[in-house]
């Protein structure tokens, strides 16, 4: 069995993340899917700037905790540009056993809470 690379859980939890925006009504302006390269969506709702850092995150580590200073960083920038910024962790874990690795032939369990602004 082959386990998820970064990349392929990054991209993963992007997707999460993005269907949630979408439905919410956001208009996305930019999107950087690399990981690290925050942040990862710039949107519009409301007439209103979002940065968005997404952060695929592997059972146990919770995935509402965030790194306050990346964040903070990230949230700094956004002042500039009279934007909001949120934290976007999205849990994932091996269905069948949450200790193992997610695989690209198994299901596996999303843990996301929605986006959680920084303030």
């Amino acid at each position: 069995m082959t386990p998820l690379t970064e990349q392929e859980l990054h991209q993963l939890a992007m997707n999460i993340v993005g269907q949630e925006m979408e439905e919410q009504g956001f208009e996305f302006l930019a999107i950087n899917s690399k990981p690290k390269k925050d942040p990862q969506f710039v949107a519009l709702k409301n007439k209103k700037l979002h940065f968005v850092v997404v952060r695929a995150i592997k059972y146990p580590i919770n995935p509402v905790e965030y790194d306050e200073k990346l964040m903070t960083t990230v949230r700094d920038h956004a002042i500039k540009y009279k934007a909001r910024t949120y934290f976007a962790g999205v849990g994932l874990a091996n269905s069948r056993d949450y200790e193992m690795p997610v695989h690209h032939e198994d299901d596996y369990v999303v843990n996301f809470a929605g986006l959680i602004e920084v303030k």
